[in-house]
């Protein structure tokens, strides 16, 4: 769930160099403006200003559905950043797709072969959204994941937020499917699993 402050100068510019031995008075309604000019700066950098995001902790859950039985394959493995300025917010968050865990060895070395996952050893997901949007109690937004070697997208997908002094949890499901990442479902008894494999969000970010 992808600038600097500019700090202004002022510059006095005059056709003609003063001799070097005179001297220049400053009247006092200019002495004014530059006392409220410099007194301006600090709230045009603030309001410029970063705000930066760290992934504290997480669970990363897919939920993998047969006729006979379903599978869940957790992680607590994934790692985030975001930062906002200029009115907008980039987030990334990254997994490694080996750290997810379904409580079957056999079973997690079979989907780290057919998710690719040698080649492509990580889960990753960016959204940017408006910095208005992250003070709201529900979060639309619009995500890429890059998984198994292919990038998929998802449009306003759903996510609660409540805030704890500098800690803000987020929680959604992203609906994701094999064919979006062109896996092949891996099979039981010759019937292969639910093409859907949503994946359970629950994050905790701390505000820097």
């Amino acid at each position: 769930m992808q600038g600097s402050a500019n700090t202004g100068i002022l510059r006095f510019a005059q056709n003609d160099e003063p001799h070097p031995t005179a001297t220049v008075k400053m009247r006092p309604t200019m002495k004014m403006l530059l006392a409220v000019l410099l007194a301006a700066v600090p709230s045009a950098v603030l309001a410029q200003a970063k705000t930066t995001y760290v992934l504290e902790n997480s669970t990363l859950s897919y939920h993998m559905v047969h006729p006979i039985h379903t599978v869940d394959g957790v992680s607590h493995a994934a790692k985030g950043k975001g930062v906002c300025e200029l009115g907008q917010c980039e987030f990334l968050i990254a997994a490694p797709v080996k750290s997810f865990d379904s409580g079957d060895s056999n079973r997690d070395l079979h989907m780290l072969e057919v998710t690719r996952g040698a080649q492509f050893p990580l889960v990753v997901v960016k959204t940017r959204i408006p910095e208005q949007a992250t003070k709201a109690p529900t979060v639309n937004a619009d995500l890429t994941v890059q998984f198994a070697g292919q990038t998929a997208s998802y449009k306003n997908v759903p996510f609660t937020r409540t805030e704890s002094g500098d800690e803000i949890h987020i929680h959604g499901v992203i609906p994701a499917t094999c064919s979006d990442f062109k896996i092949d479902r891996p099979e039981f008894l010759t019937v292969p699993i639910k093409n859907e494999i949503p994946v359970t969000v629950d994050m905790t970010w701390k505000k820097m």
